[in-house]
């Protein structure tokens, strides 16, 4: 049977992309490393990484066993990190990143309710639209509400968000409602950002994505301002569905081109690569999951 060890060094080595680097990250000697990957390869009985001078390239076989092996070997370290962190109690400073809307509606919230849970820790909640840097700005973890770019960072799938194009009830009885995403040429549309009078909203066409550029008199960086002028009529916006809910209930907005939707905006947390997070990270991380299940609004209209 393999050894956990070997595994390990095997998976580090194809992440690192040399036995220097997996021998860094581990902890152990070079010699350590290299001689985990030659007993796994020879248990094996097939080369798994090709070394040069400077790389260290998994084979076809090698990839196929690190895309089976990697996941397993981070379900194992959790559920040790699990089992160790329940005689633990979570303690000292839990430093948190979310966009601000979000921040104020569902982050702080969790906070509030961790640290009633967990007295020994204390939560730095930094918020800005901005994405920060998890390393640099020293975050234990920041959410971010898109699709992410591969890193080394680890995420967490916390759900999804519907984004609607929206337009109060007597601008659309008056101006009538778009179609189709090209009818967006002919009405005007609260622009969110800075530096032109323009932007482009991604729809779905035919099964394919397509950005459709719109205009407008009025350029906003947040969606409270857009909602506020898209309730006086000044046009159509564009926004997350949690934020405009209670108004499209109240039958003040309606959404439109539902049918024309982009993919719902997966929410994540994201921690600093680490092999072993602190069960204070983990357990917000849970709280927060488990409360955005409970308190995000319904995605149907």
């Amino acid at each position: 049977m393999d050894r956990m060890d070997d595994l390990e060094a095997f998976v580090a080595i194809v992440d690192s992309g040399n036995q220097t680097g997996a021998a860094r990250y581990l902890g152990r000697s070079l010699q350590a490393v290299s001689r985990s990957l030659a007993a796994l390869e020879q248990s094996v009985g097939v080369e798994l990484v090709r070394r040069t001078t400077r790389r260290s390239q998994p084979t076809e076989a090698g990839l196929a066993l690190y895309h089976r092996v990697k996941p397993a070997l981070v379900e194992i370290a959790e559920a040790k990190v699990d089992a160790a962190s329940a005689r633990i109690e979570p303690s000292g400073l839990l430093r948190v990143s979310a966009p601000l809307a979000f921040a104020t509606a569902f982050v702080a919230p969790a906070a509030c309710d961790f640290m009633e849970r967990h007295p020994q820790v204390a939560v730095e909640l930094i918020v800005s639209d901005q994405p920060a840097d998890l390393v640099a700005a020293g975050l234990d973890i920041a959410v971010r509400i898109r699709e992410l770019a591969d890193s080394s960072l680890r995420a967490r799938h916390l759900g999804a968000v519907r984004v609607v194009v929206f337009g109060a009830t007597p601008y659309l009885a008056a101006h009538g409602r778009p179609a189709r995403p090209e009818d967006l040429d002919r009405h005007p549309c609260i622009v969110r950002g800075a530096g032109g009078a323009e932007e482009t909203w991604p729809f779905v066409v035919g099964g394919r994505r397509r950005a459709v550029r719109v205009r407008g008199r009025f350029t906003v960086d947040n969606v409270a301002s857009a909602v506020v002028a898209a309730r006086r009529g000044l046009g159509l916006a564009r926004a997350p569905l949690w934020q405009i809910r209670e108004l499209v209930d109240d039958g003040i907005l309606e959404a439109v081109l539902e049918t024309y939707e982009a993919a719902p905006l997966p929410i994540y947390a994201v921690l600093p690569p680490s092999r072993f997070p602190a069960a204070k990270t983990r357990l917000f991380v849970d709280m927060l999951a488990a409360g955005l299940s409970r308190s995000l609004p319904t995605q149907q209209l």
